[in-house]
């Protein structure tokens, strides 16, 4: 085990994000217009709160994804680097009469993940709030800390402070984790990332991240067909984690039965090397066994950290 990886599991590390996009949103309809762009409720969300959302296009495919934060005049719309022009221009084709203005904050504004258990121990050490419910968020200075998950949090600063930020963050113990180590916990929690695991082929219920819809929210730009989905019952294939009995990764889009390999990276904690892969839902079940490469494969349950 490398010192980061081990510290995701067991302690707190942290991770350069620099490159995430960072859209702030701001105008008095900026809450009615982005309502009607993504699949989660924007209009019921509060200062300080926030949620995971799809963006999608006509025909229900996901353009993009972002953690979307709620503050006092704005909202702040935090994607993955490949993404982050592409929704900015989405968002701004429909600015039409609207009282809405985006900024793109991404060069001025760095991220750094703080991740592990003790994670948010260490940044209340530092006097950081470390916010308790899923997506809430507080200031801290001219920064903002943000909980994303269970383990992770998100530190939102000027990129001038980056710096100072990463010497404090490792004076109190955390420590830098590879984009290596954070792909094996990321497979190891089952948390796919668009771009590798979910593209625009994807339709929503196909990546089984439904806290990222609102299905009683009204109309949205592709709500048409996510409920037409809902209303049949199924998808014809699935984005499922596998268990491969090997310790060498299978490259992205290698064959497995009915589908195919997108992210996998070798587990030290399990032995194992763990994977992203979309398949025909008949085999997508937990517990289904399946061949990549010759190796036999398990499908996991979509989530949730395994031991």
């Amino acid at each position: 085990m490398t010192p980061g990886y081990r510290a995701l599991r067991e302690s707190a590390a942290w991770i350069d994000l620099a490159g995430r996009g960072k859209i702030v949103v701001r105008g008095q309809d900026r809450a009615r217009l982005l309502h009607a762009m993504v699949t989660n409720h924007v209009e019921q969300l509060t200062p300080g709160s926030g949620c995971y959302t799809f963006f999608l296009d006509a025909q229900g495919h996901i353009l993009g994804d972002a953690n979307l934060f709620a503050g006092a005049d704005y909202h702040l719309l935090d994607t993955e680097p490949e993404t982050s022009a592409k929704l900015r221009d989405h968002l701004d084709r429909y600015i039409i009469a609207d009282d809405v203005t985006l900024e793109d904050r991404t060069a001025s504004f760095t991220t750094l993940a703080v991740e592990g258990p003790t994670a948010a121990g260490l940044l209340e050490s530092l006097g950081a709030p470390a916010p308790v419910l899923p997506f809430s968020h507080a200031p801290w200075g001219a920064r903002t800390v943000a909980r994303i998950g269970p383990e992770r949090l998100f530190v939102f600063a000027p990129e001038g402070e980056r710096g100072s930020i990463v010497a404090a963050l490792e004076s109190a113990g955390a420590v830098a984790a590879t984009s290596g180590d954070a792909l094996a916990v990321r497979l190891e929690q089952g948390r796919p990332r668009y771009g590798d695991d979910i593209t625009e082929a994807n339709l929503p219920q196909e990546t089984q991240m439904l806290h990222a819809v609102h299905f009683n929210k009204g109309c949205y730009l592709g709500q048409e067909i996510v409920e037409r989905i809902r209303s049949r019952g199924h998808v014809n294939r699935l984005l499922v984690r596998l268990s491969i009995g090997s310790a060498q990764p299978p490259a992205p889009g290698t064959k497995v039965d009915s589908g195919v390999i997108h992210s996998a990276a070798f587990s030290p904690a399990l032995g194992r090397v763990l994977a992203f892969a979309c398949l025909r839902a008949e085999q997508a079940r937990p517990g289904n066994k399946v061949l990549v490469e010759g190796r036999e494969a398990e499908v996991l349950p979509p989530s949730g950290a395994l031991p």
